[in-house]
């Protein structure tokens, strides 16, 4: 396959699976900004979303305050953000009809479609009225854009490289939704003991990631944050953690093997190794905030070197 086509098809998938993200994150505090807190307590989570995405700068200079409903319009609306709705839809538009011809036309009306219904939303009041439904309708899209690929398309090269940007995106997104918590170091997860808010806030998180009726199904128990870490970091057999991520990173890695990518096969392979060997006290005595900072650090550093054994070369 050629270089720019698998360039296309990858970053097709990334943009479509962090739109998903995004709202997934955004969805996770227009619910805990509701629970009863302080003005302050609401602006610190919404800081530290957009830290988590690298966009308090980008955020700083067009805004004079942190308020939820400018957040919200920067990560929804704002095309000059390249991690907003907007942009990631447009850009997964954009890589599909540059790819017009490798994909089914199932998968092409897909992303199309969604793109110009994306217009109509925002156009309306459903952004302003209901953010928690216009975000549902983003995952609900991404959804349909993963199963038509699945049930729709030959299971080549093409569907191999829409899978790794699938999943080495969400492994990134996975590792921030859960950071939040703990951006700064602040909030480590010692102990089982938990506030009324604090339960408000993991079930949120929870059913963000669609892992609400997941954790009551394999713990049966009370939530507490070591578990919610183990079952987003460790469980292979849930579809949005980490290892789960890295299980399909990995398979799909294997099998687009080159000449010259045995070594970030290798690079792949350790990361996948510490999770899936990996034990949830131990992560916890390191730190999970540090944890998932070093986890973020690894796969932007394995995404470059997919790009540099695959992909059109990323600018210098």
């Amino acid at each position: 396959m050629l270089s720019r086509t698998a360039d296309h098809l990858f970053w097709m998938a990334r943009y479509t699976e962090r739109a998903e993200n995004t709202a997934r994150m955004l969805d996770v505090n227009v619910q805990t900004s509701m629970l009863p807190q302080s003005e302050a307590e609401t602006a610190q989570g919404w800081r530290a979303m957009l830290g988590i995405s690298e966009l308090q700068h980008a955020f700083d200079q067009k805004y004079r305050t942190l308020e939820g409903r400018a957040v919200i319009d920067f990560m929804v609306r704002d095309p000059a953000n390249p991690s907003s709705i907007v942009a990631c839809l447009t850009e997964a538009r954009e890589n599909a009809r540059a790819v017009r011809g490798t994909l089914t036309t199932e998968v092409w009306e897909i992303q199309n479609q969604t793109w110009l219904d994306m217009q109509q939303h925002l156009k309306g009041e459903l952004l302003e009225s209901d953010p928690s439904k216009f975000f549902e309708w983003v995952k609900y899209r991404s959804h349909l854009s993963r199963g038509v690929t699945v049930g729709t398309m030959l299971r080549d090269e093409a569907v191999h490289f829409i899978r790794l940007g699938t999943f080495l995106e969400r492994a990134d997104n996975t590792a921030r939704i859960l950071d939040v918590k703990f951006h700064g170091g602040a909030a480590e997860p010692a102990g089982d003991a938990m506030t009324q808010r604090d339960f408000y806030y993991w079930g949120a998180l929870l059913r963000s990631v669609s892992g609400f009726e997941i954790y009551r199904k394999v713990y049966r128990d009370v939530i507490t944050p070591a578990r919610i870490a183990e079952l987003l970091m460790l469980r292979s057999d849930m579809p949005r953690s980490l290892l789960a991520c890295m299980d399909e990173v990995l398979l799909n890695l294997r099998a687009v093997h080159n000449e010259v990518s045995a070594d970030t096969e290798r690079y792949a392979g350790r990361l996948h190794a510490q999770l899936q060997f990996g034990k949830i006290d131990d992560l916890l005595a390191e730190g999970l905030h540090d944890t998932l900072t070093a986890f973020l650090a690894d796969i932007n550093e394995l995404g470059n070197r997919i790009s540099r054994d695959f992909l059109v070369p990323l600018a210098a």
